[in-house]
């Protein structure tokens, strides 16, 4: 083995920590932690956490395939009129194919550099939102997107660059910002935990 092998690129992804929101008193949604941890050059932030509705990840899937006509994906957990929200093992299966599915994405090379991919992994940003800052029609940009999220994500360690700046870009709650990001309501609740080997349940 050479050197090379000992610094090969890598990227984790754990879909965890289902939450159950309700809308209002006849819709309700379940949602997912998306914890990224990678050394890869393709991605702007090392670490982050998202957290992410089963609908992004259909739409995530169309946009992809509509970019990328010549692979084929790999599958969602199926869409059933009988899975329960509050059944603990129909969560814990679309879990494990959010997942599965996440795993397969980041391994293509074509695939990682779609924009929209990263916007949806490491932002809160709503899929019309990702859509407008892709087609440059924001004032900010896909990395600027991703700093931003990263800055107003406080409970989750700052890195190494981030520290060097200092905390200057940290120390507004507000969710709207100069640069017009508009995260979703829970761009700031995402528990995240650095430690990549944390509990799933």
């Amino acid at each position: 083995m050479t050197p090379k092998h000992e610094k090969q690129e890598f990227v984790t992804v754990l879909v965890r920590d289902p939450r159950t929101h309700k809308e209002d008193s006849w819709h309700s949604y379940v949602d997912y932690e998306i914890f990224i941890h990678t050394n890869s050059m393709c991605f702007t932030r090392k670490t982050s956490c998202v957290r992410r509705r089963f609908r992004e990840f259909v739409w995530l899937r169309q946009r992809l395939q509509s970019n990328a006509v010549l692979i084929q994906l790999p599958d969602l957990p199926s869409k059933t009129p009988f899975f329960n929200m509050n059944n603990p093992h129909h969560v814990d299966h679309r879990r494990q194919g959010l997942q599965e599915f996440l795993e397969k994405i980041l391994q293509d090379a074509l695939l990682l550099s779609d924009s929209r991919l990263h916007l949806f992994l490491q932002t809160q940003l709503s899929p019309e939102d990702m859509e407008a800052c892709v087609s440059g029609q924001t004032k900010y940009t896909v990395a600027d997107a991703i700093h931003k999220f990263a800055s107003l994500n406080r409970r989750f360690p700052i890195e190494d660059e981030e520290g060097k700046k200092g905390k200057n870009d940290t120390d507004s709650d507000s969710e709207s910002s100069s640069s017009g990001l508009r995260p979703s309501d829970d761009s700031i609740s995402c528990g995240c935990k650095a430690n990549a080997a944390s509990e799933e349940s």
